[in-house]
């Protein structure tokens, strides 16, 4: 007895800007701009990735990731990137976004970083104004990058923090897990703490359970991008969950960066047992050729029924920034939809 994962609310916490394009708008960009694309995102997609877990898959990876980027190369590009990333949630029940940026990458094409920033929030700001969906950002700094540089992104994100769509909403720390001191970055979260903001670092998907709690112990986050490895310690696993920080677990993702071998082997179910929050999340849709909804089929395959993807739809709603009446009308129509009789 199932029911339309696409109907469930739900919020979407774990997206990033150029990965939430859709590959057919990587091509466009990229025919526009006279730009050549490698084969796995034109005749060979969707990429067939190399584990990420060591050196050589993660290049790949990034690779890709870059070869996507590099198409963005203006204004109408990023604003095209917002509109269609909110088209696409809302399409699949999603009633609150936050997708993640870091500016400096398109800061080139449009005079600097605030410029950058600023264009998303507007576009933001801007397809959230029918109510299909309310769209919000999360500025993220690269942990390939010196932790001064995270600082200065943490200063511009407090600059526009608020509590609604279009404005900041949180802060992350992204990029290869095995790169930068953890702790460094910890004055680039202070910053973020005192503004407001959600803290949102990733840790645990590359490296092991000490990597989460390291990120438990040197940023105090809200949420954890992934954190799925926590289950490898049980002393972690039970620390993750008395911090009620919700994390961010994207099965697609874990997969296809060969963490682990099969979506049955994510280990969803334990963390969720654990009593830990968790929000189910699409991370790079252009790579790993799955969105949201996706995320919510493959919790079904192990063995969440509906009960139990309406927990995890609340978790989210619960986990995110959305505004009080946009959290408080969702769960509503989370209970809603889980008392309409199932189709099959």
């Amino acid at each position: 007895m199932t029911r339309e994962v696409t109907a469930l609310p739900k919020a979407h916490l774990h997206l990033h800007f150029t990965g939430s394009m859709r590959v057919e708008t990587v091509r466009e960009l990229a025919q526009q701009h006279g730009i050549r694309l490698p084969d796995a995102l034109v005749t060979g997609y969707p990429p067939k990735l190399a584990r990420a877990t060591d050196e050589r898959g993660w290049f790949r990876f990034q690779r890709l990731y870059d070869a996507a980027r590099a198409c963005v190369r203006g204004e109408a590009d990023m604003r095209r990137i917002v509109r269609e990333a909110a088209h696409d949630d809302a399409a699949e029940g999603s009633r609150w976004l936050e997708i993640q940026v870091d500016p400096t990458s398109y800061a080139p094409f449009v005079g600097g970083i605030t410029p950058a920033l600023e264009i998303v929030l507007d576009e933001a700001r801007s397809v959230s104004s029918d109510g299909r969906i309310g769209v919000a950002v999360v500025v993220a700094a690269s942990r390939m990058r010196h932790p001064l540089e995270a600082r200065t992104l943490a200063r511009l994100a407090a600059r526009y923090a608020g509590d609604d769509a279009g404005h900041v909403v949180g802060f992350g720390l992204s990029n290869d897990e095995r790169r930068g001191v953890i702790a460094e970055f910890g004055p680039a979260f202070a910053i973020a703490r005192r503004a407001g903001l959600a803290l949102v670092p990733h840790g645990g998907e590359l490296l092991g359970a000490q990597a989460v709690m390291e990120t438990l112990e040197h940023l105090d986050p809200d949420r954890i991008g992934h954190g799925v490895r926590s289950v490898e310690d049980p002393a972690v696993l039970d620390a993750v969950a008395e911090s009620g920080v919700t994390l961010e677990v994207c099965p697609g993702s874990n997969v296809a960066l060969g963490v682990y071998g099969t979506a049955e082997e994510v280990p969803l179910r334990r963390i969720v047992e654990a009593g830990i929050p968790v929000a189910l999340g699409a991370d790079d849709p252009l790579l790993f050729g799955n969105r949201l909804a996706a995320q919510y089929a493959a919790a079904r395959e192990l063995g969440f029924d509906d009960a139990g993807l309406a927990a995890l739809a609340r978790g989210s709603l619960c986990g995110s920034r959305a505004p009080e009446h946009v959290r408080a009308a969702a769960l509503a129509d989370v209970d809603s939809w889980l008392a309409t009789p199932s189709s099959s």
